[in-house]
């Protein structure tokens, strides 16, 4: 749908993207479309319609969009456990949760030292079966993609639950607004991206970078990844070369390892998050801000994503 689908700004790009494929709309109709997820048993990606209230399910094999839940619970971010679970972020419930085989939900987190939640956003499985979160409040700042109510915390963290305990710990606390967050391929970086300029003019859109510690449940100090020349960095997943795709006011930005744009994929909409999904983990489900869209990469994202 587009005569330009790539922008190439580092060489390095080139090795990632096909020069003939093109950026695909696959369908229309959210108010703010967002948590996209791949299950690949099914061959299904599940997102989120958050004002709307409901998940919707794309079929790669014939191409349509269906319902598959409504009244969910504002539902955000989502992610895919070790097991093929699917992982749910819910702003209304103020809680992250987990659909089991045999369809039943289970509240995984809830309370932070007997505190409710503020609205969890973003989530991300690591591979000894944790689960990371971030934790702002958009879901309880107004009606629109939740239900309005003060933050009992008093602060926005991202969190980690325990995959043998449950326990419940803060990992970051240095962001206004924690959104986005993926690890690197090894698991040695954990990226987050601060979208706190919705709250506080002085907030710069930036990802930061935290190293892991030897210890594999917390990190370092973070540092400044990249910052956003359009609009807010939101949701974004890490290939497996560990260069970073990411959505931007006008459309994915790709950054390599070390913190450089290297290319851009213009998106005629806000994106608000995006994942890789298909067969082989090659295909990009972009997620603008009605719509859901889709290329084809010369790349492939991690497993758990």
């Amino acid at each position: 749908m587009s005569d330009n689908p790539h922008i190439v700004l580092d060489p390095r790009f080139n090795a990632v993207i096909f020069g003939h494929t093109k950026l695909e709309k696959l369908w229309t109709g959210a108010r703010w479309a967002e948590g996209p997820a791949y299950l690949p048993a099914a061959r299904h990606l599940i997102f989120s319609d958050i004002p709307g209230d409901r998940l919707l399910r794309y079929n790669e094999d014939n191409g349509e969009v269906s319902v598959f839940a409504t009244h969910v619970g504002y539902h955000n971010g989502h992610t895919v456990d070790h097991l093929g679970r699917l992982i749910c972020c819910e702003h209304g419930g103020r809680v992250v949760s987990r659909y089991e085989f045999d369809g039943t939900r289970r509240v995984l987190a809830a309370r932070y030292q007997g505190k409710k939640l503020n609205s969890p956003n973003d989530v991300v499985v690591k591979s000894d079966g944790s689960i990371w979160f971030s934790d702002p409040t958009y879901g309880i700042d107004s009606e629109y993609e939740g239900h309005a109510g003060p933050s009992e915390i008093g602060a926005s963290y991202v969190y980690r639950i325990d995959n043998r305990t449950g326990e419940l710990t803060v990992v970051v606390s240095d962001l206004l607004k924690p959104n986005g967050i993926a690890f690197s391929p090894d698991e040695s970086l954990l990226y987050v991206a601060d979208t706190g300029l919705t709250h506080d003019p002085n907030c710069a859109p930036v990802i930061k970078v935290y190293p892991v510690n030897a210890d594999k449940v917390s990190v370092g100090e973070g540092k400044v990844f990249c910052t956003c020349d359009a609009g807010l960095y939101d949701g974004f997943r890490i290939d497996v070369h560990g260069n970073l795709w990411t959505s931007t006011g006008v459309g994915v930005y790709c950054y390599a390892p070390d913190g450089t744009l290297i290319g851009k994929i213009p998106v005629p909409e806000i994106v608000g998050n995006l994942t890789f999904g298909g067969p082989k983990r090659n295909r990009l489900y972009i997620m603008g801000q009605t719509s859901l869209y889709s290329i084809y990469l010369n790349t492939q994202g991690q497993k758990y994503c």
